[in-house]
């Protein structure tokens, strides 16, 4: 027999459900809701993060940088090339109650979270306006580490937080600090406390004391602040809170602390990563962190891209060129550095013979410049109505200035034409009297200007002597100062980066190339064409013409501690030191060495780099003259220059010493006759 619900046995049925609600306070219904949702939420994403597989750990990227043409010169990753993988057990205790001790204390009773840590991280944060404290479990820190970029954004938090669950709900304890251990970033390059110990101790991590696990244990909060290299007192305060924080942990006894803190320390030197073009590589790691304002730590943390200026094949012709040149077993240094005289951009750098040995980057040291100034100076006289075929004797001359102070100015080996001189014979021969007697007419302020103008910043006097170049620069300031001869006028900043491209901030900074009118172009081509003397017969750079495979401007400089030559083609500008670095006198063949090394260099320069040379700007005239009599040529002139004059400024009188012999009737075929006849009358 079936039976049929009646309503009164309906509503009976449901009544129990239905009268709870009609008797429950508004407010407990309202708040039932949301928690029943909430934890169906909770249990639905908790099952979630159980059963999905944890993301691939490749996210960060390495720190790359590469040449113009892509060649990779350096690369680092996060994960640290020295690193190893240590299991936990092979890893001290002192070391993991240290690192328990400064990162996450509650670290094996929380799960990812530590809610009083993140609780008063907030607090202090609020009372500071900024971000002065993290509450982030170590667990937390290794999702970040493994998974995400180092950014700052709410987007990024919210995925470390589920990250952090994941890792907990898929790893043991152990297992996540034991990753951690081996993935965190203590410093110079060492991810891990293998490369850690490596690095800074110099020794397995199983060998580690207490006072070296404190140590070690601090770095992670901040491995530029507290870097024992860098800052060994920072890094002794670091040690010492994290000893505190074992006592105050049960870690360690005071007595047991206070020993660890008598400890002395034995930091061990800090191997350089092995770089490719090392000296210029380390230079543009420096202008990334001057210019982009990236920290070390940016760069070490991997997601790094920097694009330089660097030509491959140009950089390997500058270290071919001093290692065929400087004498094997001498202690005697070089530096050579060559740019891109449109922009700057540094093409080739070698701050000495050995950056394994010999790190200090001579590229950027400040040594006197010597005769190569003078192309500095006579590009002022030029600009201050200074003309090719202005003439001065050549002898050894005292000079009166400051109305009661002498000067007495000799050559170089004590050997002179006693005769005046042109400005392209006295450029060729390196002339001294030339050089001073335009300083001191011009006056030593007008010349400075001039310098500064043409990028030359360090600190110089006007004194006769500066002609000579007795104020220190560095050979960067003479290759940017000759290039502003190079390029029609124009000052340029070097630079060795053309772009960086940061991964993990999502950020991009190019070089914009800087230029400035420095001298009158007139005045740049006139100066580059009397520099063609120098490596022409007669010329101090004529002996090592034969390197080259084409037409340069140069000038060569000597001093008794350091030489120089400082040149270029219209596509590049190259200039050469060589000396020691202790400023001990040059020996007679060591002051010739700079020549051949910027030669070398420069023949295959042009090989890389053809082109047409430099076309007189348009104004300027062309005339040939004796340079006996700075006067126009004649046919009857055995020797001749020609030079380039702004129009009015000109030679307009022939020499008067070579007077050619009017043609007569009959002559013409008496000189065919005696060509091939010599022998007959």
């Amino acid at each position: 027999m079936a039976f049929e619900q009646t309503p009164a046995g309906r509503a009976q049925a449901g009544g129990g459900a239905a009268h709870w609600w009609r008797k429950t306070p508004w407010w407990t219904k309202y708040l039932a809701i949301p928690l029943v949702g909430g934890f169906a939420g909770m249990t639905g994403l908790l099952l979630i993060l159980r059963t999905a597989p944890l993301p691939d750990q490749s996210f960060v990227h390495p720190t790359h940088i590469d040449a113009a043409d892509g060649t990779r010169l350096a690369e680092w990753t996060p994960k640290g090339a020295r690193a190893g993988h240590v299991l936990l057990q092979d890893i001290p205790a002192a070391l993991q109650e240290a690192t328990l001790a400064a990162e996450d204390q509650k670290f094996y009773q929380h799960h990812a979270f530590n809610p009083k840590s993140l609780l008063r991280a907030t607090w202090v944060n609020l009372r500071h306006g900024s971000i002065v404290q993290g509450g982030s479990t170590i667990t937390q820190q290794l999702a970040k580490n493994l998974f995400l970029t180092q950014d700052r954004t709410l987007g990024r938090k919210v995925r470390e937080a589920l990250y952090a669950l994941q890792l907990e709900l898929h790893e043991s304890k152990s297992a996540i600090l034991e990753q951690y251990l081996n993935t965190v970033y203590y410093g110079e390059g060492a991810y891990g406390v293998a490369a850690a110990s490596e690095v800074y101790f110099n020794k397995p991590v199983r060998d580690l004391s207490v006072a070296e696990c404190a140590l070690l244990a601090g770095l992670p909060k901040g491995p530029g602040l507290y870097s024992p290299v860098a800052h060994p007192e920072a890094a002794v305060r670091r040690q010492r809170e994290v000893l505190d924080r074992m006592v105050q942990a049960g870690f360690l006894t005071r007595q047991e602390a206070e020993a660890a803190a008598r400890e002395h320390l034995s930091i061990a030197p800090v191997q350089r990563r092995p770089l490719a073009a090392p000296y210029f590589t380390a230079a543009a790691v420096r202008e990334v962190e001057r210019r982009f304002h990236l920290a070390p730590e940016d760069l070490d943390q991997g997601g790094i891209q920097i694009t330089t200026t660097l030509d491959p094949m140009l950089q390997q012709a500058a270290e071919r060129a001093i290692a065929s040149t400087l004498p094997r077993g001498s202690g005697i240094q070089a530096a050579l550095v060559a740019l891109d005289p449109q922009t700057g951009a540094i093409r080739a750098l070698a701050g000495g013979r050995d950056f394994a040995q010999s790190p200090y980057n001579r590229v950027f040291a400040e040594r006197q410049p010597g005769s190569t100034f003078k192309a500095v100076l006579y590009a002022a006289a030029l600009e201050h109505g200074w003309t090719p075929d202005r003439q001065v004797a050549s002898e050894m001359t005292t000079f009166l200035y400051d109305q009661d102070k002498t000067y007495t100015v000799r050559d170089y080996g004590g050997i002179y034409a006693h005769r005046p001189l042109t400005l392209r014979e006295a450029l060729a021969r390196s002339d001294n009297v030339y050089a001073v007697t335009a300083n001191l007419e011009l006056g030593p302020e007008a010349v400075i200007e001039t310098a500064r103008k043409m990028g030359i910043s360090t600190p110089m006097q006007p004194y006769p002597s500066l002609a000579l170049g007795v104020f220190p620069v560095s050979p960067l300031e003479m290759a940017a100062a000759y290039a502003a001869l190079a390029n029609g006028g124009f000052a340029v900043t070097p630079y060795a980066v053309e772009a960086v491209h940061d991964g993990r901030q999502g950020r991009d900074f190019a070089t914009a190339p800087s230029r400035r009118r420095a001298v009158p172009e007139a005045v740049a081509f006139q100066m580059t064409d009397l520099m063609r003397s120098v490596l022409e017969p007669g010329g101090t750079g004529y002996s090592v013409r034969h390197y080259l495979h084409g037409t340069a401007a140069a000038k060569t400089g000597t001093t008794n501690t350091d030489a120089w030559m400082v040149g270029y083609t219209p596509r590049l500008v190259c200039a050469v030191w060589v000396g020691y670095d202790d400023n001990r006198p040059l020996g007679l063949a060591e002051s010739h060495l700079a020549a051949p090394i910027w030669a070398k260099f420069m023949g295959t320069a042009q090989q890389r780099l053809p082109g047409p040379w430099f076309s007189a700007p348009a104004g300027l005239v062309r005339r040939t003259i004796d340079p006996v009599t700075a006067k126009l040529a004649t046919s009857a002139c055995s020797t001749t220059e020609t030079d380039y004059f702004v129009p009015e400024t000109e030679p307009s009188a022939f020499c008067p010493l070579h007077t050619p012999v009017p043609d007569r009737p009959g002559a013409a075929g008496a000189q065919w006759w005696r060509r091939w006849w010599p022998n007959k009358r």
